[in-house]
């Protein structure tokens, strides 16, 4: 099931003043999702030639004038994270090779953002790695949608638009006409951005899942702190990659008694196993955005995806124009 949401008042479209000045370009990650974008704009993605040499070399050359201009490149990475994250590389080298005015890197999903610290000895932090390749490589800014963690934003020494699906997720929950809500943290790491949903979700309650992840992909739940008896509860999250935290979180949310248990992500990753646990009856609904394109295989009955596209252009748009993008969340 797929739901647009209308565009929200403080969204209001509005012509682009110096329209000429500002173009769109978008890598091959998610291109539905930038001609979303584009069509919200009121433009067209710009042409550009993009192949592989016979040993998997990538070769981009964009295909019209962009001296002095503002480029926005649209390039979420998702699945191959490397194919995608260097393609990004590539455009933004092409750009500032083509002397564009500024480079804005729109990355929906932020690749490599869970290695955000370190909590082991002689293990790397991806997450300023990428931040310091894409500043290397000639970008000016970047907007992204809900990140892992928010300090990433603290890694880049150029602006960082940081924005949230929350708004197209409250639209649609407010169409479900639910009861008796309780918002719920998969984990203790999650409880500012379950809170933060929670305060615009009519003040919801709220609980949290004490989680001891034993390795990566692999979570032991324990127990819920909060009171969950016969309400509705809806775990939120910004990814949901194997699907582990969340079906298992649903699992000891019924057993402690919740009525209905939804879920609701950002970003659906949705590797391995995923599919099959989502599907298999534990969640009445799981709620996504389309940051990351989800091929028709991973689609199943209780999926409902929600398009950020109008947030993304309207963020684009207030960039271009210098007015205030956090604004849009108050």
């Amino acid at each position: 099931m797929s739901h647009t949401p209308t565009l929200m008042p403080h969204l209001a479209v509005s012509s682009l003043s110096d329209n000429n000045r500002l173009s769109l370009f978008c890598g091959s990650s998610n291109i539905a999702l930038a001609q979303e974008v584009a069509r919200y704009l009121g433009m067209d993605i710009g042409p550009m030639i993009r192949k592989r040499f016979a040993d998997g070399e990538l070769y981009i050359q964009i295909q019209e004038s962009i001296r002095g201009c503002d480029v926005y490149l649209i390039q979420p990475c998702c699945n191959p994270v490397n194919d995608h994250f260097m393609e990004l590389l590539i455009m933004v080298d092409a750009c500032r090779r083509a002397s564009a005015r500024q480079i804005t890197a729109v990355i929906p999903y932020y690749g490599y953002a869970r290695a955000d610290r370190k909590t082991a000895g002689r293990e790397s932090i991806t997450a300023k790695l990428v931040a310091n390749l894409i500043v290397e490589a000639g970008a000016h800014r970047v907007l992204a949608m809900d990140l892992h963690s928010a300090q990433i934003q603290g890694y880049f020494d150029i602006p960082f638009d940081h924005i949230y699906s929350t708004p197209v997720l409250l639209d649609y929950f407010a169409t479900k006409d639910l009861s008796d809500i309780v918002i719920v943290s998969p984990d203790v790491g999650g409880v500012a951005r379950a809170r933060a949903f929670a305060k615009k979700l009519d003040d919801a309650p709220l609980a949290i899942i004490d989680k001891r992840r034993q390795s990566h992909n692999v979570a032991e739940v324990m127990n819920v702190i909060g009171d969950v008896k016969g309400k509705t509860a809806v775990l939120v999250d910004d990814m949901i990659d194997t699907a582990g935290t969340i079906t298992e979180g649903a699992k000891l949310l019924r057993e402690e008694g919740a009525r209905q248990v939804y879920a609701c992500a950002t970003h659906a990753v949705f590797s391995g196993p995923a599919v099959s646990r989502l599907s298999s009856g534990v969640l009445e609904e799981v709620i996504v955005t389309n940051t990351i394109p989800i091929p028709e295989e991973n689609r199943f009955e209780q999926l409902t995806v929600l398009s950020v596209a109008n947030l993304l252009g309207e963020a684009i748009w207030r960039i271009h124009e210098d007015t205030s993008v956090s604004s849009m969340f108050r």
